[in-house]
């Protein structure tokens, strides 16, 4: 990759960073639904005038279909189960487990688009996946009354993940050649109108402060439409391989932003368990072992 492509990832990776501390800080005042309703709503009013300045307000027509799905896979479901997950955990531990994004795209790729894995990729998957579950581990518990919000939690997480997995094999298979501005601003818009009922019934009786809102506007406008431009950008640049690498790059950042801003520990369990995850990765992406010749 280029310098200026490698400054843009590292961009990207503090943006999606940052996301993590955003949620702990107006999850708990907006709820997991309505914030996330509240990211793509906002966010999707910066990204449509854009588009149509550009006059590609057309193609959210012509491809509505696939931007619906990416929509829903790939901002309205996993937002809101990343801020769920963000009522209970730590921000540098809902990015460890967000990290598993590469992994889960390998395995759906498998299954749905028949693309092949090598053994030293199987072998990435597993670790890395065993990686996930190293962090949960102690937040499982079959005790009668035990909390098991914390173990909910990284399963949120999960599933999050999985939907970003889904999503990436969905916008390689139906938007290929679409403007990333289109996909970005389409994915937003339709993942807006999936929130809109269930927001408007679990808004929160008192209205979210100051902080809250605050937010709510970096995630949807750093976070979200600046965020999303850059990243399908990246991916029409410099490959979806390439641009997935920006996954090694957000937990540093996650945890970096919630020890400043929320003093939030590091702890020995986060750090064995990310760099057990991130060697998954890295073997599942092809990144080390033996190159096919």
């Amino acid at each position: 990759m280029k310098a200026f492509d490698i400054g843009e990832l590292v961009l990207l990776a503090a943006l999606w960073g940052a996301s993590f501390l955003f949620m702990r800080l107006g999850a708990h005042e907006f709820g997991p639904i309505a914030l996330a309703a509240v990211r793509v709503g906002l966010a999707s009013a910066m990204l449509i005038p854009l588009l149509a300045a550009r006059g590609k307000l057309a193609d959210l027509r012509k491809h509505w279909k696939g931007l619906l799905l990416v929509g829903a896979l790939n901002s309205a479901i996993p937002f809101a189960l990343f801020s769920f997950a963000a009522l209970s955990i730590t921000a540098g531990l809902s990015s460890i487990v967000n990290a598993t994004t590469p992994l889960w795209t390998a395995v759906v790729a498998f299954v749905w688009l028949r693309q092949g894995l090598t053994s030293w990729r199987v072998l990435g998957l597993v670790i890395g996946f065993a990686g996930v579950a190293f962090l949960a581990w102690d937040k499982a518990s079959f005790k009668p009354g035990a909390d098991h919000s914390g173990l909910l939690a990284v399963l949120a997480c999960a599933g999050a993940t999985f939907c970003y997995g889904v999503a990436a094999n969905a916008t390689k298979r139906y938007l290929a050649g679409v403007s990333p501005l289109a996909v970005a601003t389409g994915s937003q818009f339709a993942a807006a109108l999936l929130l809109a009922l269930p927001a408007a019934w679990l808004w929160p009786a008192q209205m979210p402060g100051t902080v809250a809102w605050s937010s709510a506007f970096g995630l949807a406008a750093l976070c979200t439409a600046l965020a999303y431009i850059l990243y399908f950008r990246l991916m029409s640049r410099v490959g979806p391989t390439n641009a997935v690498s920006v996954t090694f790059l957000i937990p540093l950042f996650a945890i970096l932003w919630g020890a400043l801003f929320l003093s939030e520990a590091i702890t020995a369990q986060m750090v064995v368990g990310g760099a057990i995850v991130l060697v998954g990765i890295a073997l599942a992406l092809g990144l080390v072992g033996p190159r096919p010749r």
